[in-house]
C-alpha cells in the first residue's frame, strides 16, 4: 500500500491481482470516500481494502470505473453490497465488455469476477461530485469503446485507466479496443491538459502531462520540447483551489 497526498487531496494507492492493477481511494473531506477501479479479487485483498478504509476512517460514496477491464472491476459488486448500494459509475458502451470477462478470466487463468453490479451511465463531459469532490468525465474510447478518464480539476490530479501510463499507453488487443481511436482520445483530450496535471494510471508509477508530452516514447511523432509543443493549441488551464 503506498499514499499519497496531493495539496489538500488524500490518495491512498493499493495494488492488486496479477496485473498489478492500481486502486485508488481519494478523499477530500473527513469520513468518505470516493474508490477508482476496485481490482481487488480475492478475499485477503477485498480485507487489504477494508483495513485501509477503516485505517483512514472513510467510508466510500461512490465507485468510479475507468473501463470495464476485469483487473479493474473485481471488486465492484463487492463495494457495492457492502456499502448499500453506492454508484457505480461506468460508460455503458463497456458493458459488452464486462459481459466478456468471463473469457479473459479463462484466457489468463484467473478467477472470474463477480459481474452482478449496477452501473450508473456517464458521458463525455459529466461532472459527478461524490465525497465532497468534483470529478470531470473524459471520456477516453480506445483501449475499450467506453474508456473514460477523470479529471479533478481544482487538484490537477487525473485518474488515466489504462488510456496512458508513464512512458506508454493502453494495449488495444483484448477485445474492443482499437488503436486509432486511443491515440486520438489521447492527442485530442488528454495530452493538451495543462502539464502540471499529476497522471494516476491504472497500472505503474504516476507520472505528469508534461512528462508524457515530451518523453512518451508510444507518442512520437507527437513529442516535442514543452516550449515548442503545438503552438496552436492552447493547453487546458487548471485553477487550484487557494
Amino acid at each position: 500500500m503506498g499514499k499519497k497526498i496531493h495539496d489538500m487531496l488524500n490518495i491512498d494507492i493499493l495494488t492488486f491481482n496479477l496485473f498489478e492493477e492500481k486502486t485508488y481511494i481519494v478523499s477530500r473531506s473527513a469520513g468518505s470516500c470516493v474508490i477508482v477501479d476496485p481490482g481487488c479479487s480475492s478475499e485477503a485483498e477485498r480485507k487489504s481494502l477494508m483495513d485501509t478504509l477503516a485505517h483512514e476512517e472513510v467510508i466510500p460514496r461512490a465507485v468510479l470505473l475507468t473501463h470495464g477491464h476485469l483487473d479493474h472491476i473485481y471488486g465492484a459488486a463487492f463495494i457495492q453490497s457492502a456499502y448499500h448500494g453506492i454508484p457505480v459509475y461506468m460508460n455503458s458502451s463497456d458493458m459488452k465488455v464486462v459481459q466478456s470477462m468471463g473469457a479473459m478470466a479463462h484466457r489468463f487463468n484467473m478467477e472470474v469476477p463477480d459481474i452482478g453490479f449496477k452501473t450508473t451511465d456517464i458521458h463525455d463531459g459529466d461532472t459527478l461530485k461524490e465525497a465532497g469532490i468534483s470529478f470531470r468525465v473524459i471520456q477516453t474510447p480506445g483501449h475499450t469503446p467506453g474508456g473514460v478518464c477523470y479529471l479533478i480539476e481544482d487538484e490537477a490530479v487525473l485518474f488515466s485507466g489504462d488510456t496512458l501510463f508513464a512512458g506508454a499507453i493502453g494495449r488495444t488487443d483484448l477485445g474492443y479496443g482499437e488503436y486509432d481511436d486511443e491515440i486520438r482520445s489521447i492527442m485530442e483530450k488528454i495530452i493538451l491538459l495543462d502539464p502540471s496535471v499529476k497522471v494516476y494510471p491504472g497500472h505503474g508509477p504516476a507520472t505528469t502531462i508534461g512528462d508524457e508530452r515530451t518523453a512518451n516514447p508510444f507518442l512520437e511523432p507527437f513529442n516535442e520540447p514543452e516550449e515548442e509543443f503545438n503552438p496552436d493549441a492552447e493547453p487546458v488551464v487548471i485553477h487550484r483551489s487557494q
